[in-house]
């Protein structure tokens, strides 16, 4: 089963002609591949699977969903 996670977008930037991004997941961040989101900004949430941000997420869904992974002990709330 693979799993997406919700993440927040801190910034944009290019890293070898990809639009590469630092994404926020609670308190730890990660670089993450924008190439399937191009059109996002800083404080956008976005799904991330394996490095790649693979849909854009309003922040009442991101929540929702970090909600249901903490409750099923995935994540930390």
């Amino acid at each position: 089963m693979c799993l997406g996670i919700p993440g927040q977008i801190i910034d944009v930037s290019q890293q070898d002609d990809l639009p590469m991004g630092r994404v926020r997941f609670g308190g730890v961040s990660r670089q993450v591949c924008l190439a399937h989101v191009p059109e996002v900004a800083p404080g956008d949430w976005v799904l991330v699977h394996v490095g790649f941000a693979l849909a854009r997420l309003d922040e009442e869904e991101a929540r929702r969903v970090l909600a249901l992974l903490a409750e099923l002990g995935e994540v930390e709330p």
